[in-house]
């Protein structure tokens, strides 16, 4: 009886707290406390793109905006197995068919 209802909010716990380990790893790394030079990291892509930022902009944007976008993945994955795994929850939410799918079923 325990397991089942404790499993549920363990896994919607580790996925959010997966976006925490990337912003803390890449904290870490962009002040120098991670990995080092030739270990490829986007704390790290941060830090060195820093220098560079006048001239080649990309540098630190691409590996901030892959920060944020992983970050942003966990954090709405975690949020939608939460909705999903809700025992409260479980029955109300309703699937919204997009008109792709009502098309596709009045031509069979």
């Amino acid at each position: 009886h325990i397991l089942p209802n404790a499993l549920a909010p363990l896994i919607v716990q580790s996925t959010l707290e997966l976006g925490n380990a990337i912003i803390y790893i890449s904290g870490l790394s962009f002040i120098g406390l991670g990995a080092q030079e030739p270990q490829p990291e986007w704390g790290l892509m941060l830090s060195v793109g820093r220098k560079y930022l006048r001239e080649a902009w990309w540098f630190a944007t691409f590996p901030g905006l892959m920060i944020f976008l992983i970050v942003l993945a966990f954090n709405l994955i975690g949020d939608g197995l939460r909705d999903a795994l809700d025992p409260r929850l479980r029955g109300t939410i309703k699937i919204k068919r997009s008109w792709i799918w009502r098309f596709l079923k009045s031509k069979t």
